[in-house]
C-alpha cells in the first residue's frame, strides 16, 4: 500500500485545488483508502447492505474534505433554468 501522491489525488478527484490537495495528502492515505472514501460519498448505502463499518480513520478524513469540496462545487454551480426569484 503506497501512499498518495500529487499525481494520484490530480487523476482521481476532478477539481481540486492546491490546498485541497495538500489536505487529502496530509491524510497520509493510500490510494485504496482514497477509493473507498469515494465510494462512500457516491452511495453509502450498498456499502452499508454488505455490512461494511462506517468510514474511520483516514478514509473518514478524506470523506470529509472530499465531501466540502463537493459542497464547494454545488454552491458555485448556476442555478438551473427556470429557477430565478419570481420577484425579478
Amino acid at each position: 500500500m503506497t501512499r498518495l501522491s500529487r499525481d494520484d489525488v490530480i487523476k482521481t478527484v476532478d477539481r481540486a485545488d492546491d490546498v485541497t490537495i495538500a489536505q487529502i495528502i496530509g491524510t497520509g492515505a493510500t490510494v485504496e483508502e482514497l477509493a473507498e472514501a469515494q465510494a462512500w460519498l457516491a452511495n453509502d448505502e450498498p456499502m452499508i447492505n454488505d455490512l461494511r463499518p462506517l468510514a474511520q480513520g483516514r478514509v473518514r478524513e478524506l470523506v470529509d474534505i472530499l465531501s466540502e469540496l463537493e459542497e464547494d462545487d454545488e454552491e458555485a454551480a448556476p442555478a438551473a433554468p427556470g429557477a430565478a426569484s419570481a420577484l425579478g
